[in-house]
């Protein structure tokens, strides 16, 4: 009787994701869901078909994500998501739909302004990049292979003002990762810097793939990756 509810529950499951990923519609448009607004498109050839597939950045329309911030003002803190629709013959196809796995742009940044995200697409690869100013940056590479967007680079900076006091460079393809320490405390500017390179090896990498991250923010590649101290 269990194994029964089991393959039930499987084929509902199947069922369910069959009715979304792998959708054909004759605009992107057309797979936004109810109660959610296009905030960005870029377009791109995305599987190597020469075809132009689109990306779509979402957000929901949730009025109690209306909510006060520590200045007083009304900011919609309702989360964002991406849908990714690739071209094909008369239409387009559904090849990922993940509808939260972003925070909003209007998160608190305390002293400082929150993160920004920038998406765009070079050399067929999907590029999350996220902008903190003087603080630096923090970059997520995501490529279309074996059915699924997969992470195959990171890249994070760490700077206060125009001076790099450290990055990471993070190959998944490799498993490669190149840390630089900047070591010269007199550095007031850019290209002032006197870094220090260290290389690591990593192995055994679960995939991390872009349909299954519930939120960015919680993902720390460097400790998926063991490469954290």
């Amino acid at each position: 009787m269990k194994k029964m509810i089991a393959l039930a529950l499987l084929l509902c499951a199947t069922h369910v994701f069959s009715q979304t990923i792998g959708k054909v519609a004759n605009s992107p448009d057309a797979f936004v869901p109810s109660g959610y607004v296009v905030t960005e498109k870029i377009s791109g050839d995305l599987n190597g078909d020469k075809q132009k597939d689109w990306v779509y950045i979402i957000k929901s329309t949730d009025k109690r994500q209306f909510v006060e911030n520590q200045f007083q003002k009304i900011v919609d803190r309702n989360r964002r998501g991406i849908l990714i629709a690739f071209a094909q013959p008369g239409g387009f196809t559904l090849a990922l739909e993940n509808l939260s796995c972003f925070s909003s742009e209007n998160e608190d940044g305390g002293v400082y302004m929150p993160p920004e995200l920038n998406v765009s697409i070079e050399k067929g690869n999907l590029y999350l990049h996220y902008g903190h100013g003087r603080y630096g940056y923090w970059m997520y590479n995501f490529r279309y292979q074996h059915g699924d967007f997969q992470l195959i680079g990171y890249d994070a900076s760490d700077n206060f003002g125009p001076v790099t006091n450290s990055d990471v460079s993070v190959n998944l393809i490799t498993k490669k990762a190149r840390f630089r320490q900047n070591e010269n405390a007199d550095a007031e500017t850019d290209g002032e810097e006197r870094f220090k390179t260290t290389w690591k090896s990593f192995t055994g990498a679960k995939p991390i793939l872009l349909k299954r991250i519930k939120d960015i923010d919680d993902i720390d590649v460097l400790a998926m990756l063991g490469l954290r101290s």
